[in-house]
């Protein structure tokens, strides 16, 4: 996590003064829950808010107790009880260390996972602008890389909406599974504090009470949530390669903005490289990263172990603030992408019309031709387009006109229906009936 990619509302969540805070609140909605028990006195639990509630934590001197104690629980306790007097020995009342600290640890990935669904929405809002914007621009789909038939732009923007309201969705799930509380003492008993306090406490806290823990918070929850993420992370890739492609010099059908007094090179004053899209694909790769040793974390020992704790301390924060840079990157990208219809169009006729040729595959097998005749003779026509294309760069043989002329071919279409086989708006005639599918509207 370092300043470049990182945004001040998530890092937020992850200082310290945040997560003192937390756990401040934490012990002091159990020492609520013990007052109401009667297991300390009520005035105790009132004292508690009203001075550590009113203090601004010292991280320096809960620093210096660290130090000594080795503990960092125990160094908040200590500071707290500077604070707080007397009364506080009422506080951490039959509680163990991974109560705060899962517990914490769980509240901050819910703050966190809610401004990623901000994200989230910007994301979606950006991609149905442009969608709708381009839904009947027409461009060449490709696989492997290569020409294969039209689509539209639109619905390139409309896959990456489905796929972004997928992820939406899980980040959803990913946030109701992660918001759980343990406040039931060493090794998950409740031997030493009332089940009560568990319940108050999540409820306070904005979580549900974790079913059943060890000393722990099952780490199967956090395995999940990351690997969330990490799919998050590789949609965004996803977009993001495609953008790089369509912005190569050879193809240059889109593009990152390039604002006034951008530099794309230090040696070369001609370039405009895709520096955003390429910065994504990096950005991605490190929220996916975290993914396996989240995973890892399940295998605890018997009711804990802290193997899990450094992990947890880096991939928290790390992997939310990245994301959160990547999702607002990747929103801006959209937002302001250049789109270059004519280039589309232009690099679709390069070849030659060889967009068509399943059609007139299609054509022939139903005038009569079997399958295995008909792929060979429109594939004798499509290899001269390519032969010439290959040479020049443009193809300099017409794939209708190879056609026409090849009397194999006329055996079996007239010219007029080997020319209707030649209409672009054949192929996004179902553009609306897939945008409603997305989108629910045409």
């Amino acid at each position: 996590m370092i300043p470049r990619y990182s945004r001040p509302d998530m890092v937020a969540i992850w200082s310290p003064e945040s997560k003192f805070r937390i756990w401040f609140e934490i012990e002091a909605h159990a020492c609520d829950a013990l007052a109401d028990l009667g297991v300390i006195p009520k005035d105790a639990a009132k004292t508690i808010w009203e001075k550590g509630g009113a203090a601004t934590f010292d991280i320096d001197r809960i620093d210096e107790i660290e130090r000594e104690t080795k503990h960092d629980v125990i160094a908040f306790l200590t500071h707290l009880a500077e604070i707080v007097g007397p009364d506080a020995r009422f506080v951490h009342q039959g509680m163990t260390s991974s109560d705060v600290l899962d517990t914490c640890f769980n509240v901050q990935l819910v703050k966190a996972t809610d401004l990623l669904l901000k994200d989230m929405d910007d994301l979606l809002a950006a991609i149905k602008r442009r969608a709708f914007e381009h839904k009947d621009t027409v461009t060449i789909g490709r696989s492997h890389g290569i020409h294969a038939e039209p689509v539209t732009f639109g619905l390139k923007m409309a896959q990456a909406y489905a796929e972004f309201d997928r992820c939406r969705t899980r980040l959803v799930n990913a946030r109701e599974e992660i918001a759980t509380c343990a406040i039931s003492g060493a090794v998950g008993t409740f031997a030493n504090i009332d089940p009560r306090v568990e319940e108050h406490v999540a409820k306070a806290m904005g979580l549900q009470a974790e079913p059943v823990s060890t000393q722990v918070i099952p780490r199967d929850r956090h395995a999940m949530y990351f690997a969330t993420l990490g799919v998050i992370a590789s949609s965004i890739e996803r977009l993001a390669t495609e953008i790089r492609h369509l912005q190569r010099t050879e193809v240059l059908e889109a593009e990152e903005f390039f604002s006034k007094g951008q530099k794309g090179s230090s040696a070369m004053p001609h370039k405009r490289n895709p520096v955003l899209t390429e910065n994504l694909t990096g950005l991605a790769r490190l929220v996916r990263m975290s993914s396996v040793p989240a995973m890892e974390n399940v295998a605890l020992w018997h009711e804990r172990d802290i193997s899990h704790s450094s992990v947890e301390r880096m991939i928290g924060p790390d992997t939310t603030v990245t994301l959160d840079f990547a999702l607002a990157r990747l929103t801006n990208v959209i937002d302001k992408l250049m789109v270059y219809p004519e280039r589309m169009v232009g690099n679709m006729d390069r070849l030659g019309g060889l967009v068509h040729s399943q059609r007139i595959l299609l054509a022939l097998t139903q005038a009569g031709s079997s399958r295995e005749d008909a792929y060979r003779l429109v594939q004798r026509n499509a290899m001269k387009v390519w032969d010439s294309y290959q040479v020049s760069g443009d193809a300099k043989v017409d794939f209708l006109t190879e056609l026409l002329a090849d009397e194999d071919v006329r055996k079996y279409l007239s010219e007029e229906e080997i020319r209707d086989r030649f209409d672009l708006g054949y192929h996004t005639k179902n553009v609306d009936t897939i945008f409603k599918r997305v989108f629910g509207e045409g």
